[in-house]
């Protein structure tokens, strides 16, 4: 499946803080309305056509990223509040950032030297000495 295909699926429903599932495009219609806005202002403010505006809304066209940007503009929202109904942005599900000693070796500093130089002369191994070397860093790794 090509990435934008995957991207138009993601940015189809719309989650809702009871947990209920909305399509995007009922999403778009509730937001403009509530703002008094009509179709025609959305197009003057985004320049999308009014036609495209109504077939996003009445869910026969989902929107690329770049549209939703521009509809979060018209609607002077920031962009989260397009894909998510709640006032304060989702809790990012994302592992959060280590510090101290908990962070990857490599990152900084002398690792960080010593990390390039193994890519510099990996790059200059063939792919059997490579795959060899790294075979054997693995069971080292296990011990």
């Amino acid at each position: 499946m090509l990435p934008e295909l995957k991207l138009k699926r993601i940015v189809e429903i719309v989650h809702t803080r009871e947990g209920r599932s909305v399509n995007i495009g009922d999403r778009l219609r509730a937001l403009r309305e509530a703002k008094e806005l009509s179709q025609g202002d959305i197009e003057h403010k985004t320049g999308l056509v009014r036609p495209y505006i109504s077939r996003v809304e009445n869910g026969h066209t989902v929107p690329a990223v770049e549209t939703l940007e521009k509809f979060a503009r018209a609607l002077e929202l920031p962009m989260y509040q397009l894909l998510y109904d709640g006032e304060e942005p989702p809790k990012s599900h994302l592992p959060n950032a280590k510090s101290g000693k908990d962070t990857l070796w490599g990152n900084a500093g002398k690792e960080a030297r010593t990390l390039v130089k193994f890519c510099r002369l990996f790059s200059r191994m063939k792919d059997g000495d490579r795959k060899l070397l790294l075979s054997i860093a693995e069971k080292m790794a296990k011990r």
